[in-house]
This record gives structure tokens, C-alpha cells and sequence, in this order.
């Protein structure tokens, strides 16, 4: 699950992409990234520490918080690592142990994405249900520990398994620290997190035209709201949008882009590219940690409220909206 750094670059130095870019480019994005992300983050995490856990919405959107924060968290090793500052035994600890944690949270993300579309799912189309096992408080925690048990299954292992020695002198990949059963694992983890990405992405399309379809029969029959229909489509869609952008991109180049890293009818040039491809789509898959907060800021309105509360933006508010009632109050009144 190490995709980080997960093959052999090919020995010819040719094929080896442009060091300005592995080595500066993409560091110095990685940590635009990093700022972005701890401060945003940081910010989340203070704030849901003031609403509680008493919806399961609330719940989903506190385990995105705490994934994406811990994904943060790996960037500044990666960023030393490809800048070249690091030595040997940093390069061991991002193969061995900080690009494996930075799968396992950006795959328990994409998990909770597509638990919160069920969550709107249930919500909107089956109203009546709203009080269902899945939407319950108790079952959501449960749902949550489960979700990071499973991932915590599919990742640990490559850790352990990466425990070949490290030669200095060599151009080593992540693969190459890996024993025999720990390439067999590796191979089976990726195949489980591609899986896992398919099944969630199919089922958030099937979730969100089952929502669309309800919102338009809804407004058909009633002929009005149209400002809260649009609302809750923006509020909706805000997850299938941060979905498409982030990770969709990644998916779709990480089949090729593997191929042409294991096969041999791909020429230099094609490899490069399906390189710099892949970095960049891995890098919008790193910039979901800034994104998330779109979802949190329009989708929940304990959020939303307690963050105006915080930055003291909503008694500003109410403070503007009490003198322009006073002045307009003073106004003569013509008839």
C-alpha cells in the first residue's frame, strides 16, 4: 500500500524523472499542502470538540477530521525525504511506516465519505427510517471502530513485512525493503483499496441519483422552496465534488501507471509521464485535507454555527443587524 515509492524506477538514468521536480516542485507544493491542511485541520478538531456526538452525522464527520489530521501529520516526512535532506534511515521510516499511514487515512476518508452519503441517503429518501440502526448514535461508533479495524488490518501488516536491510549505495525502492510474503501482501493490500475506492464510488453515484431524484419529485409535487432545494443540492453535492476532484484522478492513472512501472512496452518518455501524472493526481488525493472542510462548513450546521460562534462573526451579526433595526425604527415613515 506503500504507492509513495512503491516500485523500482528503472536503473537507466534516462528514465529517471526530472530531479527539480521530484526533488523541489513537488516538495514545495506537498508543503503548501502541509500548512493548509495542520492550520484548517487544527481549527476542525478545536471546533467539533465543542458539539457533541449526539447525531451520526456528526460522528462520521469526526472521524474524517481525526483522518485527515493523522494524514497531515505524514507529509513533513515525505517532504524532507523527496527534497533529498533526509538520510537513509529517514527513507526507511516514510517506506516502512509514514506512506503506509498515509494510505490507511486517506482510504478511511474515502470510507466515510461514502458512510455519509448513505447517512444523507437515509435522511432524505427514507425519512421515515430515520431512526434505523445505521443512523443511531450507538451503531455509528461501532460502525467507525470497525472501519478503522479494517484498515488497520489491510495496513499493519506492510509495516511489519518491510524489514529487508537498506543498502546506501543503491537506488532501493519501498518494494525492495519488503520481504518475499510482504511484495505478496503489498500486492493484495492494493488490490483491496482499489476495491474499496470502486465499490464506494459506484454506490456514492447510485446514493446521489436515488437524492437527486427525490429533491426533483419533491419540488415537482409541492411547486415551491426552490431556494432550499438548491440548498440542500449544494449541501449534498459538496461530497460527490470533493470525491471527483480528489480521488477519482489518482484511480484513474494508478492501474497504468503500475502497469507501465511492471511491464515492458512502455517506452521512457511514457513512463516519465505516466509519473509526473500520477505524483500530481496523488497530490490532489493529499489536497482532500483541505477540501474536507467544504463538506463540514456546508453540510453541518452545528459546525457552521459554532465556528461563527468562535470567531465571534455571528454576535458581530446580530449586532449590525440590531443597529440597522434602530436606525430604520428612527426613519420617518411617508405613506
Amino acid at each position: 500500500m506503500t504507492n509513495l515509492t512503491e516500485e523500482p524506477r528503472p536503473n537507466n538514468s534516462e528514465c529517471d524523472p526530472n530531479a527539480e521536480v521530484v526533488t523541489i516542485v513537488l516538495p514545495a507544493m506537498y508543503t503548501l499542502v502541509f500548512i493548509v491542511g495542520l492550520l484548517l485541520n487544527g481549527l476542525n478538531l478545536w471546533i467539533f470538540c465543542y458539539i457533541p456526538s449526539n447525531r451520526s452525522f456528526i460522528v462520521y464527520l469526526k472521524n474524517i477530521v481525526i483522518a485527515d489530521l493523522l494524514m497531515v501529520l505524514t507529509f513533513p516526512m515525505k517532504i524532507i525525504s523527496d527534497a533529498g535532506f533526509g538520510n537513509e534511515h529517514l527513507r526507511v521510516f516514510v517506506c516502512r511506516f509514514s506512506a503506509v499511514f498515509f494510505y490507511l487515512n486517506m482510504y478511511i476518508g474515502i470510507i466515510f465519505l461514502g458512510i455519509l452519503g448513505f447517512d444523507r441517503y437515509f435522511k432524505i429518501v427514507r425519512p421515515l427510517n430515520g431512526s434505523s440502526s445505521f443512523q443511531s448514535v450507538f451503531y455509528s461508533k461501532l460502525i467507525s471502530v470497525l472501519v478503522w479495524t479494517l484498515m488497520a488490518f489491510i495496513s499493519v501488516p506492510n509495516m511489519i513485512l518491510t524489514d529487508q536491510a537498506y543498502d546506501a549505495k543503491l537506488k532501493v525502492s519501498c518494494a525492495q525493503l519488503k520481504s518475499e510474503l510482504g511484495l505478496k501482501w503489498h500486492k493484495a493490500s492494493n488490490y483491496a483499496c482499489i476495491c474499496i475506492f470502486v465499490l464506494v464510488f459506484s454506490l456514492l453515484l447510485i446514493v446521489y441519483v436515488s437524492i437527486s431524484r427525490k429533491i426533483y419529485q419533491s419540488h415537482q409535487k409541492f411547486r415551491r422552496g426552490s431556494n432550499a432545494g438548491r440548498k440542500s443540492t449544494r449541501n449534498i453535492y459538496s461530497i460527490l465534488i470533493v470525491f471527483f476532484i480528489c480521488f477519482v484522478p489518482y484511480h484513474l492513472c494508478r492501474i497504468p501507471y503500475t502497469i507501465s512501472q511492471t511491464g515492458n512496452g512502455y517506452s521512457c518518455q511514457h513512463r516519465k509521464n505516466l509519473y509526473y501524472v500520477k505524483e500530481v493526481t496523488l497530490l490532489l488525493s493529499a489536497a482532500n485535507v483541505c477540501l474536507d472542510p467544504v463538506i463540514y462548513f456546508f453540510m453541518c450546521q452545528p459546525f457552521r454555527q459554532m465556528l461563527l460562534k468562535k470567531m465571534h462573526i455571528e454576535d458581530k451579526l446580530q449586532e449590525t443587524e440590531k443597529v440597522s433595526c434602530k436606525v430604520s425604527s428612527s426613519q420617518p415613515a411617508f405613506l
